[in-house]
């Protein structure tokens, strides 16, 4: 067969962030589906290009050079992909900075854009390190939580997490003995305490029926307290290249908390 002529085409959301993070924008032939949502930090641009799902016929009509999906979503398509002699690259699973370099460096090798990675991954870590300056000049830790819509948490072990402790903050969540994500839970969201409450998806998300903590009278004091900061779901709906502007957004709290105290 002829080789591909198109260019490197997004498959899901999470693959959306990683591929502008890397790849030029004349190389770009499509991203998912989900990129013209609230949860997309996409610039205008880039949400005028055609869509891409997870789907082997789709992609197909699209000819890529490259179809990069997020973790766990080749499946199917991907292998009929390869099996045609187009190329694949699927996302490793991450719920951390560390993941998120892995992501960015086997991306870019993917792509031939190491030199780009490797300054991605530079550039990440120059901005822990500030994070790390900032919490050492902040000097107390407070107590962070995080509240989703759906009226989940994030334990210890997520990526939320992670962005909790790189800003600075304890996890009260995790602390209170909750590992990996939590499900909604009332009793849970009655007792816990927290000098800052992370809110996010409530105006930025995806409204349905398991939008319980918007309904939940349970829910009703950690969404009035004055500590409470909605954090863009854009910045993130994966681990991805954004998720050090989540850190970045919790340490701003903090430092505003801080100065208040």
């Amino acid at each position: 067969m002829t080789p591909p002529q198109g260019g490197v085409v997004s498959a899901s959301l999470c693959a959306d962030a990683y591929v502008l993070a890397l790849e030029p924008v004349a190389g770009i032939q499509a991203l998912s589906w989900q990129v013209d949502q609230p949860i997309s930090a996409a610039p205008e641009w880039a949400r005028q290009l055609p869509r891409a799902w997870p789907d082997a016929e789709r992609l197909f009509a699209l000819d890529p050079a490259l179809v990069v999906f997020g973790a766990g979503e080749g499946g199917r398509a991907s292998a009929m992909l390869e099996r045609s002699g187009y190329q694949g690259f699927e996302l490793e699973w991450a719920e951390d900075f560390d993941g998120v370099r892995v992501n960015l460096l086997a991306l870019g090798a993917a792509l031939g854009r190491e030199l780009e990675a490797a300054a991605a991954v530079e550039a990440l870590d120059e901005r822990l390190a500030e994070l790390r300056q900032r919490s050492a000049r902040r000097g107390a830790v407070p107590g962070v939580a995080y509240l989703s819509a759906s009226g989940g948490s994030a334990g210890a072990g997520t990526y939320v997490d992670a962005a909790i402790t790189a800003a600075g903050g304890r996890n009260t969540v995790a602390e209170s003995g909750v590992a990996g994500w939590g499900r909604s839970d009332p009793e849970l969201a009655l007792t816990l305490e927290a000098d800052i409450i992370l809110t996010s998806y409530f105006t930025d998300g995806f409204a349905g029926t398991l939008s319980r903590a918007t309904r939940h009278a349970a829910y009703r004091r950690l969404l009035g307290s004055a500590g409470r900061v909605d954090i863009a779901s854009a910045d993130w709906p994966c681990a991805g290249p954004r998720l050090i502007d989540a850190a970045e957004a919790i340490a701003d709290a903090l430092d505003e908390w801080a100065q208040r105290s």
